[in-house]
């Protein structure tokens, strides 16, 4: 396909050229029409999609079919196969609707075999019709009609066999098992044909729209229009369409209109201006289409993206159109309305303003509020500034579309800027201005005749030092010598370097730092107590941690500052009545700080309140949960761990559990296993969700170890507080290098023992990252899964899984709230951050 598109585009690319006359002349009201036919032809083939949704009893809206059809169809044109395989895809907004899987499928080959099934209805009457009697080359028509009854009956009679489970059933159930109950839920729906008649309406009306878009195509170029030409054409295009490998019949669809014309009597210009046309109408904008729908999803990464780039541009565009002469005509212009010193002023201007949007762009992507204020006024200034030095219109537009651009993403720019910074800044660049002021002027004033041919006046030094320190120039200053051309650029280095300090120190951010300090501890310890039922609520009061307290309610929020986020530790620590309230509170606080949000590991069941206040999310994870009361070492399953755990005892090995408080020497010799541990597997600690080796803490904690025949402990977990009702956990299990297998077992079985012996249901493992990712929701979720999967990096986390997997009896989904796909691109760095101890 790819070969037959570029034959037809390289063979015609003379004829191609000649169109473009006949394209320009075209009549704008057809094709006014010919766009009105083409969102008619949306529409009807979302229709499709409605009623086979319906005819198997699932509501789909129409806004949602819209989209369905326009990513489908832009995908369909990049795959194999793409009618096909364009329809395994699902949009995000379609799996929020509680449909499953395989009702999408079934409504999908349903909407597929409408699309079929009226090709042949249409086509049938077409040929003999129009082809037969009207031209006798096109008797080799029926050949593709034949090929489209041969498709439709091979579905009709695989569907009715895997069905009524006949021959081909009972041979997939022989070969390929695990595929029957595949197959049985998805002929299961009950179709209701009245419904789906609706879907062969619509598809008919597609079938009409595409012979219409040839027929308008015809007379909006003013050319003899024929339908039964169109639909002739029209359909042995669709039938290449059907039939094609790739690119939706690129170049084959072009060919075979293009020979149909001209076998009715059109000239090839004639043939070609047609076809192009109508495939404008038919591919390129339901394609376009299909790329905006895409983009619409992904609206907040364009919003926070493109401005920052175009602001970069724009500073370009500016530098340049000051150093190239102007158009003589503009200049001439300008001339009559200004005078010479304003338009050289505005030069000046408008090299600064680019000089400043070069540096002003970098701070837009981190989302400060003073760049955002800073790119606006530049923005402005910038199209004041072209208008006025030569009448550059097409760069004074180019900076109206980043102004309203940038009025759009106003809200996207929350980060404050120090006012220490901006306070360091204006004095820097004040002392500075002075410095190279009176600098400059005493070197202009006493500087040698032979260097610029002037002697200067106290005026002309001032002048030229203040005009040269603001990136400017004076036509009239001409060094002769290489010490006068480093005199000038020593002023304009300095003049750059102040205006580039001083615009960092203006959008350089502000992050509140507060300093959690131990009566704010006390009183956390305190609410955590009251309302506290997670596992980690223990790492809340950890001293990495910030508070937030509410003044509304007895709450409290455990957060760290990275990057511009305010990351929060699973969710608000209140009565689950005021969890609400709070968390708005809180987004106002960061709001008012300059502050984006993110909340790591938050639980399935806590998702209602994010999902109200329109927060996205994203699994990162599942978290392991034992039921000791009911664990048992018997059975087929668990002879391995039995096993592993004979081997360790005939060895001498034992287990046991320390009660706090721990005796330092004890400590002293967990904490040489845990820094052999540390340096053995290649760790490094981490916090925020965990904890870290500390001697002070783990003497306050219970400890379960294993040690050899001789006494010697090889490993250890330590048992940590566990708010939630009926539960304990650990924190860090580590072992020697030199430690035998089953070390780790040994460790969790003997916690099973100390559950049931302080009468404790459950156990939790903690939460395995980057896996248990069965059906992803969104992009971000499909990349975390692969690499999980894939990446050798993150394989370590298949192991823990595994481990884990021996024991665990619930796996619970863990999820990342946060505000906008673009925070996306900075949380891996800001969690990676917060994570370092």
């Amino acid at each position: 396909m790819i070969l037959l598109a570029f034959i037809f585009f390289r063979s015609e690319r003379k004829e191609l050229l000649q169109i473009i006359p006949n394209i320009e002349n075209a009549d704008g009201r057809w094709l006014t029409t010919g766009l009105l036919v083409t969102l008619l032809y949306i529409l009807l083939q979302s229709g499709m999609y409605v009623s086979s949704f319906a005819s198997i009893n699932l509501p789909l809206k129409w806004i949602d079919a819209i989209e369905l059809f326009l990513k489908r169809n832009f995908l369909s044109i990049f795959l194999p196969a793409g009618g096909v395989s364009a329809l395994a895809y699902t949009p995000s907004q379609l799996r929020k609707r509680a449909f499953n899987k395989t009702q999408i499928h079934q409504a999908s080959g349903l909407y597929a075999f409408a699309g079929l099934f009226t090709v042949f209805l249409v086509g049938f009457p077409v040929v003999i019709l129009f082809a037969l009697s009207a031209n006798k080359h096109l008797a080799s028509a029926w050949i593709g009609l034949i090929l489209v009854v041969c498709i439709l009956t091979g579905i009709i009679f695989i569907a009715r066999s895997l069905k009524d489970k006949g021959k081909l059933y009972r041979l997939i159930e022989n070969k390929f098992p695990k595929l029957a109950p595949v197959i049985d839920e998805l002929f299961a729906a009950n179709v209701n044909n009245k419904k789906y008649g609706g879907a062969i309406l619509f598809s008919t009306g597609v079938e009409l729209s595409g012979m219409f878009h040839l027929l308008i195509a015809m007379l909006a170029l003013g050319l003899p229009a024929s339908f039964s030409v169109a639909a002739i054409a029209y359909m042995v295009s669709v039938i290449l369409m059907v039939s094609s490998p790739f690119l939706r019949g690129l170049g084959a669809v072009e060919i075979s209109i293009v020979y149909i014309l001209e076998m009715y009597g059109y000239s090839t210009i004639q043939a070609l201006s047609i076809t192009v046309l109508y495939r404008l109408f038919e591919f390129w904008l339901p394609m376009i289409f299909g790329i905006l729908a895409f983009a619409w999803r992904g609206r907040n990464l364009f919003i926070r993206i493109v401005p920052a780039l175009l602001i970069f541009l724009l500073g370009l565009i500016n530098i340049i159109s000051v150093v190239t002469p102007p158009l003589h005509i503009r200049l001439k212009l300008i001339k009559e309305l200004l005078p010479l010193e304003a338009i050289n002023a505005s030069n000046i201007l408008v090299l600064f303003v680019g000089l400043a949007l070069l540096i002003t762009s970098a701070f837009m992507f981190k989302g400060l509020k003073n760049a955002w204020r800073l790119a606006l006024l530049l923005a402005i200034l910038s199209l004041i500034g072209n208008l006025t030095k030569a009448l550059d219109y097409e760069e004074a537009t180019f900076a109206a579309v980043i102004i309203i651009l940038l009025l759009l993403s106003r809200s996207q720019y929350k980060i404050r800027s120090s006012i220490k910074w901006i306070r360091l800044g204006l004095l820097s660049v004040a002392i500075m201005f002075l410095s190279v002021l009176i600098f400059g002027y005493v070197g202009f004033y006493f500087i040698d005749v032979k260097h610029f041919g002037i002697d200067f006046t106290w005026k002309q030094a001032l002048l030229n030092t203040m005009q040269i320190f603001f990136l400017g120039g004076d036509n009239d200053l001409h060094p002769r010598t290489l010490f006068g051309h480093e005199f000038i650029w020593l002023i304009h280095i300095l003049g750059f370097l102040s205006w580039g300090f001083l615009l960092f120190t203006l959008i350089k951010p502000f992050l509140k730092i507060e300093i959690s300090n131990e009566s704010g501890r006390e009183r956390a310890k305190f609410l955590l107590a009251q309302y506290g039922n997670s596992s980690v609520d223990y790492f809340k009061i950890y001293r990495d941690k910030l508070f937030f307290f509410s003044e509304l309610h007895d709450a409290f929020v455990s957060y760290r500052i990275a990057n511009g986020f305010a990351i929060v530790l699973e969710e608000p620590v209140c009565a689950e009545e005021n969890k609400m309230e709070v968390l708005q509170e809180f987004y106002k606080q960061c709001n008012r700080m300059g502050l984006k949000t993110a909340f790591y590991r938050v639980d399935e069941n806590s998702m209602v309140w994010f999902n109200q206040l329109r927060k996205q999310k994203m699994i990162i994870g599942q978290e392991a949960i034992l039921d000791a009361e009911n664990f048992k070492l018997e059975g087929k399953d668990k002879k391995s761990l039995r096993n592993a755990l004979n081997s360790l005892q005939k060895k001498g090995y034992t287990t046991s559990v320390y009660k706090a408080p721990l005796q330092n020497d004890l400590v002293m010799q967990l904490k040489e296993i845990s820094d052999e541990w540390l340096e053995a597997f290649d760790k490094e600690e981490q916090v925020f969700s965990q904890g870290m080796f500390d001697v002070k803490e783990i003497m306050q904690q219970d400890v379960i170890t294993v040690a050899d025949a001789e006494g010697k402990i090889v490993a250890f977990l330590n048992i940590i507080p566990d708010y939630s009702p009926d539960e304990c956990t650990y924190d860090l299990i580590r072992k020697t290098s030199d430690a035998p297998g089953g070390c780790m077992d040994a460790l969790i079985i003997k916690m099973i023992e100390y559950a049931k012996e302080n009468k404790l249901q459950y156990i939790n493992l903690g939460m395995v990252p980057m896996t248990g990712i069965t059906e992803p929701n969104s992009p971000a979720e499909q990349l975390i899964k692969f690499a999980g999967e894939k990446l050798k990096r993150f394989k370590h986390y298949h192991g823990l899984r595994d481990f884990k997997e021996k024991y665990a009896t619930i796996w619970e989904d863990k999820f990342l709230v946060y505000e906008t796909d673009y925070d996306l691109l900075q949380l891996p760095a800001a969690l990676n951050k917060i994570m370092q101890p």
